[in-house]
């Protein structure tokens, strides 16, 4: 049994290691600012170090379990989605009393008296490794009943986060040297009374049974277009897709649900997103690839997209036309990791199924002549990742293939014709 259990955790753990970002997590720091009569006054500050997956709309979800009778008087730049029972209290009434919090981001434009620095995006929080200066998120938070010094304080426990579905673990609070900060003018330092961090880790195993996204493959030297493995998303959702019908000119058909039930258009992948790779050109020192990002969803807009590609020629980038571009070099010694993203207020927003709802750029890259082939799949990727998960690609067996070269015999009696007729030509002139 002892065993079993053990495999489990090694198993759930290996699932949360991504290869291609092995550092990234997502850090929440508590840091006490100051002492009051019934406990203290802290920032939460929430850091996505992830390079490439985001946390988007509708939003971070943060929760935790108090240590003992806490409750929160007061939050700036956040709210607790439920109250809880404060009927014990009979002057001042807090904020949240239940034992269990909820915690969700404001959205933009609330009051100034209710906000905080870097708070209310509606709980979108960027990947650090496209927009490091907003991939955090913070609040203020007044805790009472929790004690009023380092020693009678007790760290809260079992953190989730939800971003904004499943996927995420935290591990324990643990008390860190306390954080410093500067002045405004930048000439005064000072400390955090006291600091405590959680770490969470993402994992697609935890976050969905089947994929999220599919890979596609064409190329311009074969008319055969390898696509999307059959039901490579899981086809619970046959039933429920719908193809270019009367139904999608409903109102409300684009409307997201609380359930976040998505409605797909009818594929044979049934994959709410296809990258679809086009080797389009061979030239004599480089060669060209177009990709294209379909989405299937009619209740779903990618407001904030990544497609973080694996394969060996991404080290000799040349130029990427319609899209930002980031080499990830997550091993120094290796440099086949590339991430795509969309230009801010051009296309990084990938909109709901329909016929704007695909981007697509061109990539050039210059040739290595010890290593380029157009052989045996090279040309294609070796792993996808759409906004952090892993994609699912075709079978190797099933990839655009070079046409056979003509027969040396063939060649040879084409070659001797030739040969005869520019004779006859030069004798007749």
């Amino acid at each position: 049994m002892r065993f079993v259990i053990s495999a489990l955790f090694l198993f759930v753990v290996a699932a949360a290691y991504d290869p291609l970002d092995p550092n990234g997590n997502l850090t929440i720091k508590w840091d006490i600012v100051s002492w009051t009569p019934d406990g203290y006054v802290a920032v939460v500050t929430m850091n996505n170090f992830q390079m490439y997956r985001h946390i988007m709309s509708p939003g971070w979800t943060l929760g935790w379990t108090w240590a003992k009778k806490e409750v929160i008087w007061s939050m700036n730049g956040a709210q607790t989605t439920e109250q809880g029972d404060c009927s014990q209290f009979k002057g001042n009434v807090p904020h949240c009393c239940k034992k269990i919090p909820t915690v969700v981001d404001l959205l933009p434009g609330v009051p100034y008296n209710q906000q905080y620095s870097n708070c209310c995006k509606g709980g979108v929080l960027p990947a650090w490794g496209i927009d490091p200066q907003s991939a955090v998120s913070a609040f203020q938070i007044s805790v009472g009943m929790a004690g009023t010094s380092n020693k009678t304080v007790k760290l809260p426990k079992n953190f989730t986060l939800l971003g904004p579905g499943p996927g995420y673990t935290c591990g324990p609070a643990k008390v860190v040297p306390s954080t410093t900060f500067l002045t405004q003018d930048r000439r005064r330092k000072t400390q955090a009374l006291m600091t405590w961090n959680v770490t969470c880790t993402y994992s697609q195993f935890l976050a969905r049974k089947n994929p999220s996204c599919c890979v596609s493959f064409s190329s311009f030297y074969n008319e055969t277009i390898t696509p999307c493995p059959t039901c490579a998303c899981g086809c619970q959702n046959k039933n429920s897709c719908v193809n270019g019908s009367k139904v999608l000119k409903r109102a409300g058909v684009n409307t997201p649900r609380k359930d976040n039930t998505p409605l797909l258009q009818c594929t044979h992948h049934m994959c709410p997103v296809r990258v679809h790779w086009h080797v389009k050109v061979n030239y004599k020192e480089y060669w060209r690839v177009k990709v294209s990002i379909i989405n299937f969803n009619y209740r779903m807009n990618y407001t904030l997209w990544s497609l973080a590609v694996q394969h060996p020629n991404l080290n000799d980038v040349t130029q990427v036309f319609s899209f930002d571009y980031k080499p990830l070099v997550p091993y120094e010694s290796i440099n086949d990791t590339g991430m795509f993203y969309g230009m801010k207020f051009y296309n990084d927003l990938l909109m709901e199924a329909g016929p704007f709802g695909n981007v697509q750029s061109e990539v050039l890259l210059r040739k290595d002549k010890d290593t380029f082939t157009l052989k045996q799949g090279w040309a294609f990727p070796r792993k996808v990742y759409f906004n952090g998960d892993e994609c699912m690609l075709p079978p190797p067996d099933t990839y655009p293939f070079l046409p056979n070269s003509a027969p040396h015999q063939q060649l040879f009696s084409g070659l001797a014709a030739i040969a005869a007729m520019v004779f006859l030509l030069v004798t007749v002139w």
